[in-house]
């Protein structure tokens, strides 16, 4: 089966099943541009991002233009398991000052999810906007003292593990 194939037949639960499909594929020469084009399909964009999460975390590295592509399907991305996977990915991306507009306007976005995962997420990628663009430094901490008033134990440990860090 081609790797469309693959994603358009993933119930979109089983982790087993797309890890499957990322064994399979993951070493096929258009592997990335293909889950980077499958990021704007609503259809196919949560099984496309954690193709792309797991294939960063293997140590996979996007060239500067696939990450233009990635943050360029920003808007796209409408499954909120895609924006979590998406964030997640935060930590292996290079943001420029080209992205830093974009990649602001989803971190804002997200942070007021209705998935915790998410929101947890997105303070995350606060954290690595910070870290990157030291403007966003006060805000950002700002944003974390009001999280931990208002916001899930969950939420609450990851910003406190990102204090741990230094922050």
């Amino acid at each position: 089966m081609s790797l469309d194939s693959d994603l358009a037949a993933w119930d979109g639960r089983s982790a087993s099943d797309i890890q499957a499909v990322f064994d399979r594929h993951h070493e096929s020469a258009d592997f990335v541009a293909l889950l980077l084009e499958k990021c704007r399909d609503p259809s196919s964009q949560k099984g496309a991002t954690w193709l792309l999460k797991r294939w960063l975390e293997v140590g996979g590295v996007l060239k500067d233009r696939e990450i233009d592509h990635l943050y360029g399907a920003l808007k796209s991305l409408h499954d909120w398991e895609a924006e979590l996977h998406v964030l997640q990915m935060l930590p292996f991306l290079s943001i420029e000052r080209r992205h830093k507009q974009s990649v602001e306007a989803f971190l804002r976005k997200t942070l007021v999810s209705e998935h915790k995962f998410v929101r947890a997420w997105a303070y995350n990628g606060f954290y690595e906007l910070a870290i990157r663009f030291p403007e966003y430094l006060e805000e950002t901490r700002q944003i974390f003292d009001l999280a931990m008033r208002d916001e899930a134990p969950s939420v609450k440990a990851r910003i406190r593990n990102l204090k741990k860090k230094g922050f």
